[in-house]
Order: C-alpha cells, then structure tokens, then sequence
C-alpha cells in the first residue's frame, strides 16, 4: 500500500508513542525519514535509532528509541507544516522562529533536509517540513 504522507506518518508514530509511554517505535525505511531522524537525533530529541531488518514478509524498518525527562517526553510539540496539498516554502530571511526561538523546524534544502538553525548558518532556504518544541 503506498502512503502520501510518510513524514506525516513517521511524526505521527512518534507523537503516539510518547503518548502511550513506549519507550521506542518501528516506523518503515526511507531516505527522507532517515535525514528526519538525524535532526532529530542532533537536536536531542531522540535518543538515536536503528535499522531493524524483516524477514521476507517484513519491510526493513527504523526503531526509533524515544527520549523522556523525568518521566515527561521531551518532545512536547510535533507537528507537520508542508503537506501534500500546501507546501510551504520559506526564503532564509522569512523563516520563522517557533517558540521563541526554542523550538525548531525541519527543512528540505537544496543542500539536504537540516534545522532551521542550520539553514540560517548556510544561508540556505527551502520547504518547511515541521516543526518540534
């Protein structure tokens, strides 16, 4: 079954597990979830993940170990801004800061998919995956 969304689905699979206190999540393989899960992992809102492979029936899958502080998730916010029917673009000097400035965004750039400090430090505009707080 194909999925138009997987960003939406892998954010989803995250937030789900949070709210249900799971201490990590499978989401399916792909290039854009991996560069997702990167910034994720640079930023400290995950603590890491792995590739787990399936057997013949199975599709190789991220186990993604999700990251609490005294008990809470660390995550408080995730969201998706660009979605299939409305992307959203944004030039470097238009970026928005999200919660002041302590929550952070997701984008996809020509350079790759990186945060939205990262961007501002490369100069670089692009789509706006999500946003994380």
């Amino acid at each position: 079954m194909t999925m138009s969304d997987p960003v939406a689905d892998l954010l989803t699979r995250i937030r789900n597990g949070q709210q249900a206190n799971k201490s990590s999540v499978l989401s399916p393989v792909s290039r854009l979830r991996g560069s997702v899960l990167d910034v994720l992992k640079s930023e400290g809102y995950i603590r890491g993940y792995e590739t787990k492979k399936g057997d013949e029936s199975e599709m190789e899958s991220f186990q993604i170990e999700l990251k609490y502080h005294e008990g809470k998730p660390v995550i408080h916010e995730i969201s998706r801004v660009s979605r299939p029917g409305r992307r959203v673009y944004s030039k470097i000097k238009d970026l928005p800061r999200y919660y002041g400035g302590l929550g952070i965004a997701i984008l996809s750039t020509p350079r790759g998919v990186m945060s939205d400090a990262q961007a501002r430090q490369a100069n670089v505009g692009g789509e706006i995956l999500c946003r994380v707080f």
